[in-house]
């Protein structure tokens, strides 16, 4: 990330700070199920422009790989909090609320990092992957069930379920409690476009149920509950322990916002990336233990993340001859990075077996995704599942006719017709 630290005016550095109105934030093609074309010219002309975000906020956004990767990294940006940002003052300004974990910084985000990352290990989730694979077969055996001419929708059947199952399984979220968290976190993962009081509303009303199933939770405490909420807040009441209960409220409404809108539409892209590629997937069911080179991949092609994560600086610095002021949001854009020609050859072919693949789908820096493993090994066991049980699957509709569902900015098919 080319830095000057200068302190001379913008002009007599020779800055570019122009006053030109910003761009606005390039928006995915209908018919393109890639990521926007503007940002290949981005990436040469302009690696740092200013942009106008939805939420009418401008922030400056980064297109290259090596750039986004900094950024990420970089302890002059920091993630503002969701109900702090954009910053309002006075009697505007909402009440304190508590951080998740990309939001949390310093000491605070070293210590609860500490304490949650060990249930997030390859090794740890190895035991994990049987029970993901018996709901994945069983999601499958009902879709096929039910089909009397052996068509299907994968994302009604399969990709929508199989991640809210996992993420209860796991968390210890209760299933039957669905109605109740998930309209609140599907509210905060369309935020970019909402008003503010209901960010907030959703938000504490998310705090509010963790909250209470965290109380149910102690009340189960004799029980030993091996789910990893059960698991933390036994850490939180050790003497000494890296957790407080507030910590343990943060890591639902974490795991909710981060582990399952985002998991159902990248295995949705993911399933349709291979589907419009069927030389892919035929190599990919004939060689299965191909599959998690296949999944680093399949993060790396599919341009989920679109000028979503948003830091703020801290301090003022150059890049790329851009001034960015202490307190600017700047957008490092993943669906960009991933497609850089500096970082990958060929970047707009999936290529199955690619590697090394140093894509940027979970971030970089002390706020890489906890849950990356997680999310690796889901995809893994659901594309094993899919093509054991349905070696023929195909498409059953022209790809340029499916519906996108973009109510959230993680832009996915709405459904996915299949025959097998």
């Amino acid at each position: 990330m080319t830095d000057t630290r200068d302190t001379t005016d913008t002009t007599a550095a020779g800055e570019a700070h122009s006053t030109a109105a910003p761009m606005a934030v390039p928006a995915f093609d209908p018919a393109d199920p890639g990521p926007p074309c503007a940002y290949a010219r981005l990436r040469t002309e302009a690696p740092v422009v200013k942009a106008l975000m939805p939420n009418g906020e401008t922030g400056w956004l980064i297109s290259r790989h090596e750039d986004v990767r900094a950024a990420f990294a970089d302890p002059r940006l920091t993630r503002p909090l969701l109900s702090a940002w954009p910053p309002r003052e006075g009697a505007d300004a909402p009440p304190p609320c508590l951080p998740t974990f990309l939001e949390m910084t310093g000491e605070h985000h070293t210590r609860v990092r500490r304490a949650v990352s060990p249930l997030f290990t390859r090794r740890r989730l190895q035991f994990t992957a049987p029970r993901i694979r018996a709901v994945a077969e069983e999601l499958i055996d009902t879709m096929v069930r039910g089909s009397g001419d052996r068509t299907g929708d994968l994302v009604a059947s399969f990709t929508e379920p199989l991640p809210l199952r996992v993420l209860c399984e796991t968390v210890g979220l209760p299933h039957e409690d669905r109605d109740l968290y998930l309209p609140h976190t599907l509210t905060l993962l369309s935020a970019a476009g909402l008003p503010m009081e209901e960010i907030l509303a959703a938000l504490y009303a998310l705090q509010d149920y963790a909250s209470g199933l965290i109380d149910r939770k102690e009340k189960e405490a004799s029980t030993g509950g091996e789910d990893y909420v059960s698991l933390l807040l036994a850490e939180s009441r050790r003497e000494g322990g890296d957790l407080t209960r507030d910590d343990v409220v943060s890591f639902v409404v974490t795991m909710l916002m981060a582990g399952y809108k985002t998991n159902i539409q990248h295995t949705a892209n993911a399933l349709l990336a291979l589907l419009t590629h069927p030389e892919q997937l035929r190599r990919l069911r004939d060689d299965p233990g191909g599959t998690d080179t296949a999944v680093e991949e399949l993060l790396r092609y599919v341009p989920l993340m679109n000028a979503i994560n948003v830091l703020v600086a801290l301090e003022d610095f150059t890049l790329h001859g851009q001034r960015i002021r202490a307190g600017d949001a700047v957008l490092p854009v993943i669906a960009s990075a991933n497609r850089d020609p500096e970082a990958f050859p060929d970047p707009d072919r999936l290529d199955l077996a690619r590697t090394p693949n140093a894509h940027t789908a979970f971030g970089y820096g002390p706020h890489y995704c906890t849950g990356a493993h997680l999310t690796r090994l889901q995809l893994s066991v659901a594309l094993r599942v899919l093509l054991e049980k349905l070696p023929d699957l195909e498409l059953a509709e022209p790809a340029d006719s499916l519906p996108w569902d973009e109510t959230t900015p993680l832009r996915a098919p709405a459904r996915l017709p299949v025959r097998w």
